[in-house]
C-alpha cells in the first residue's frame, strides 16, 4: 500500500496572494475543509505544507499554502500533485476504496477467467469505469456497477466481475 495518497493536482494560480488552483481528486470537495497538512509533490521535489485556507469555485479547489504568499511562488507549483498521509486521510464506508489501492489488482470474472490487472479508473458522473489491461495490452472498460463489480478484495489482490451480454 502506499504511504501518501494523492488527493488532487495543482492547475493554476489564484489571485496574486499566492493561492493555488486544485482539481479534486475526492469524491467530495468539502473534505478539504478538514485538511491541516498536504504533501506537494512534482517529478523533482515532495515538500510539506501546512494549509492556512481553503476556499471553493466551481468544483475546483483554492488553497492558500503558509510560506506561498506571491503568484510568483505559486507559479512554481502549477502541475504538482496534492498528497496526504495515509493515516490522516479520510474514513471510508464499507465498500469504499481508495483508487491507489485497487490500481494493479487482478481481474477475474466470476466463472474464473482472468481479464487483466486494474491499470486506471475514470470517473463518467453517474459512475466510475474500470479499465483493465490484458497481458497483450488489450483495454477491456467496465462499469462500476453492482451488476458488473462482484467483490473486492485488497487482502487477496483481486477484483470478482461479472460479464454482462454484450459488455465485452
Amino acid at each position: 500500500m502506499q504511504k501518501n495518497l494523492e488527493i488532487g493536482q495543482i492547475v493554476n494560480t489564484f489571485g496574486i496572494k499566492g493561492y493555488v488552483k486544485v482539481v479534486p481528486y475526492v469524491d467530495n470537495i468539502a473534505r478539504y475543509d478538514e485538511l491541516k497538512k498536504v504533501y506537494i509533490k512534482n517529478k523533482n521535489t515532495e515538500k510539506e505544507y501546512e494549509v492556512e485556507e481553503v476556499k471553493y469555485q466551481k468544483g475546483m479547489v483554492l488553497l492558500k499554502l503558509r510560506g506561498i504568499d506571491k503568484i510568483e511562488e505559486a507559479e512554481k507549483l502549477r502541475n504538482s500533485y496534492l498528497e496526504v498521509d495515509r493515516e490522516n486521510a479520510i474514513e471510508l464506508e464499507e465498500g469504499e476504496y481508495f483508487i491507489a489501492d485497487l490500481i494493479g489488482l487482478q481481474v477475474i470474472t466470476d466463472k474464473g477467467e482472468k481479464l487483466g490487472k486494474l491499470e486506471d479508473i475514470y470517473n463518467t458522473g453517474s459512475s466510475d469505469i474500470y479499465v483493465v489491461k490484458d497481458e497483450l495490452g488489450k483495454q477491456i472498460l467496465l462499469p462500476a456497477i453492482e451488476e458488473v463489480i462482484k467483490e473486492i478484495s485488497i487482502q487477496e489482490n483481486k477484483i470478482t466481475v461479472h460479464i454482462i451480454e454484450g459488455l465485452i
